[in-house]
């Protein structure tokens, strides 16, 4: 039986998609996201982030999805 692939969603938090691949923070930082140690951001969902630092928050899932 194939195991179903995680899908990264808007709706995360920052902390629930390291979680599911630690291995994705470089992505989040090439899109600036420059502050993931800090505690409040990791409770931040990506659509928030995205907000705060003006990028397309659908544009940043798609690159998050293509390397999970």
């Amino acid at each position: 039986m194939k195991k179903k692939k995680a899908t990264i969603t808007k709706q995360m938090t920052i902390e629930q998609v390291l979680t599911l691949n630690a291995n994705l923070a470089p992505i989040l930082t090439s899109f600036g996201m420059h502050c993931l140690g800090c505690p409040m951001s990791r409770m931040e969902t990506l659509e928030q982030a995205a907000m705060v630092h003006g990028v397309d928050v659908d544009a940043m899932v798609e690159e998050l999805n293509k390397h999970m």
